[in-house]
């Protein structure tokens, strides 16, 4: 299988779809670019997600939001708390690992076993706004879409004169600091959000979640993807992102799994 996703990595790159970031430099880790091609199918997918999710919805609305938003946006979502993933260190050469990717227990750079304790990372790239590179300054860069859909609920509800239930929707770079990366485009330190914020009446949620999880996978379908490949996995409580009630992800079997 592994060679299988080589071959597909190889021919995406000859046919220029998609191939490393920088690579005259040596490339990236985890950071790449679409193609002359690559980037006209990303264009065509969100043309048609658009048209879907905005243009043929008569209660969802499209917003553009920057990458940059105030610091206390992350305070109030619970990001700079609770956006994190446990890191651990092979104390023998230093190569560091998301805890609970290291099935083996096992250093893969050089083979040692014994590891730091974890500790929790938070995968917001840091930035500063203006000159001046103090903690007065500091401001991070969006992980997801979403934010920018709570930020600006009130002035959009007004400026369209909304009513629940109804969407707003954006699309969008996002960027994480993956501790571990890999398998080609997978846990990317940038990567593009298509993402849809539903706001219903007290009690209607479950109704509208299972709803809006059967619009995406019909779309997945109507994508070309055969339903054998596609599976949804309801994830249990105890992984639930500190911000979830209810997570269902539409899951697709690559050579990987």
């Amino acid at each position: 299988m592994v060679d299988l996703m080589q071959k597909i990595i190889s021919l995406a790159k000859r046919r220029g779809f998609i191939f490393q970031s920088s690579e005259i430099y040596g490339g990236v880790e985890a950071l790449w670019d679409y193609g002359p091609l690559g980037a006209l199918l990303k264009n065509n997918i969100r043309r048609l997600w658009l048209k879907r999710f905005i243009q043929d919805q008569e209660d969802v609305v499209l917003i553009d939001g920057t990458v940059i938003m105030h610091p206390k946006t992350w305070e109030a979502s619970g990001h700079l708390e609770s956006f994190t993933d446990p890191l651990i260190e092979c104390k023998t050469c230093h190569t560091r690992y998301r805890e609970d990717q290291l099935l083996k227990k096992q250093c893969s750079q050089c083979g040692g076993k014994d590891f730091t304790p974890p500790r929790q990372f938070n995968l917001m790239f840091k930035t500063f706004l203006g000159p001046v590179e103090d903690k007065a300054h500091l401001a991070y860069l969006r992980p997801e879409t979403a934010q920018s859909m709570f930020t600006d609920f009130k002035t959009v509800q007004e400026a369209m004169r909304l009513k629940p239930p109804f969407g707003i929707a954006q699309t969008g770079h996002c960027f994480r600091n993956e501790i571990t990366t890999g398998n080609f485009t997978f846990r990317s330190r940038e990567f593009d959000i298509a993402e849809i914020e539903f706001f219903v009446e007290p009690g209607q949620d479950e109704k509208w979640f299972d709803f809006w999880l059967n619009q995406w996978e019909k779309f997945f379908f109507d994508l070309g993807l055969k339903k054998e490949n596609l599976r949804r996995y309801e994830h249990p409580k105890k992984s639930l992102a500190h911000y979830s009630k209810r997570t269902v992800d539409i899951e697709y079997k690559f050579p990987w799994g």
